[in-house]
């Protein structure tokens, strides 16, 4: 009886950490949560890379430590002309106060 609670503890411990390794690599970095509304969304994303930031091609920073919270119409692009114009009018802000 011991060997079966031991070996069924060890299989729960082992599948719950089987489901968490996805999370951990950053396979899904946008999460779209949609409100009670249609048209708006909650979403959950890295920021742009700052080399890719100013290319025809952006890609999202999965290793940034931090996360950009977005609050607002479902159809929003993580990757689209308002995200990129967005992150680097901060870029030039952050550039421009580190100036002074």
């Amino acid at each position: 009886m011991k060997k079966n609670i031991t070996l069924i503890s060890n299989l729960l411990l082992s599948s719950t950490l089987f489901w968490g390794v996805p999370m951990a690599i950053g396979q899904e970095s946008i999460v779209k949560i949609p409100t009670d509304t249609t048209s708006y969304c909650h979403m959950k994303f890295p920021p742009i890379r700052e080399d890719t930031l100013f290319s025809a091609n952006p890609v999202l920073d999965e290793s940034a430590g931090n996360i950009i919270d977005f609050y607002g119409s479902c159809e929003h692009d993580p990757l689209g002309l308002d995200e990129l114009r967005a992150q680097r009018g901060l870029l030039w802000r952050d550039n421009s106060d580190s100036d002074d």
